[in-house]
């Protein structure tokens, strides 16, 4: 897959030294270009943090590199490639504080029974939602070690209750949430947080349920500050619910 990258910073982050100021803390969200990430990525800039931010349409990713001074690589985070680029990225940076794995798919529209869900799309699903976030963490895992950073991961609902049509989604959060409360208990020195931010007015809810039933639920800028005070408060390691 080609990759572009959009923009790059150029005062990457120092290591800390005795008697010197603090480097800008570092952080890569993926599916930046729009609904939450574009609005973490938005609160995060604005708090001071250095972005790489990531997302597969470059035009939404370039605007959101602009809005944020962010290094921006445009991808899928489904491809090994792209993802040692991103790894690469953060380690020239001097390595993450904070990794958002945000992006993720839907699946199958409109919304299937499990006993009529596509293997296929499953499959893919599970790739995006469950093994790339796998794979970042894996490829970024030193650098976070070395600053004692921290994970967010990007659960739902869905992942921990049964609703019809929903069993493709659910299966693969609830997968991620195992996933990470294994890497809480594996990585004790970082923070890592499966976090349902509740149900936001995105495209991947239009898609769902359509605009009008998708139009009463909350805007991602809400929900950004809420992350922005969950990364400043570091309680320990968990399941978090908005």
């Amino acid at each position: 897959m080609t990759e572009e990258i959009l923009s790059s910073r150029t005062d990457a982050a120092t290591r800390l030294t005795p008697g010197a100021p603090p480097s800008r803390p570092t952080a890569l969200v993926t599916g930046a270009s729009r609904g939450l990430g574009l609005a973490l990525a938005r609160a995060l800039a604005a708090d001071g943090w250095q972005l790489i931010i990531t997302a597969r349409g470059a035009p939404g990713l370039e605007e959101a590199a602009r809005q944020t001074g962010a290094t921006a690589l445009a991808g899928d985070v489904a491809d090994p490639e792209h993802l040692a680029r991103l790894a690469q990225a953060a380690s020239e940076l001097g390595g993450l504080d904070l990794l958002v794995n945000n992006a993720g798919g839907l699946g199958a529209v409109p919304l299937p029974s499990l006993a009529a869900y596509p293997l296929d799309t499953l499959t893919d699903l599970l790739r995006t939602n469950v093994v790339a976030p796998l794979a970042l963490i894996q490829a970024t895992i030193r650098g976070l070690r070395e600053r004692r950073g921290a994970v967010i991961n990007i659960s739902s609902d869905a992942a921990v209750e049964a609703y019809e049509g929903w069993g493709g989604y659910g299966l693969t959060k609830a997968a991620l949430d195992q996933l990470s409360h294994v890497l809480a208990v594996e990585e004790p020195d970082l923070a890592v947080w499966w976090v349902d931010p509740g149900e936001m007015r995105t495209r991947m809810l239009v898609d769902a349920l359509g605009e009008q039933e998708a139009a009463s639920a909350s805007d991602p800028e809400a929900v950004a500050p809420f992350l922005v005070d969950l990364i400043k408060r570091r309680p320990a390691s968990g399941r978090v619910t908005r």
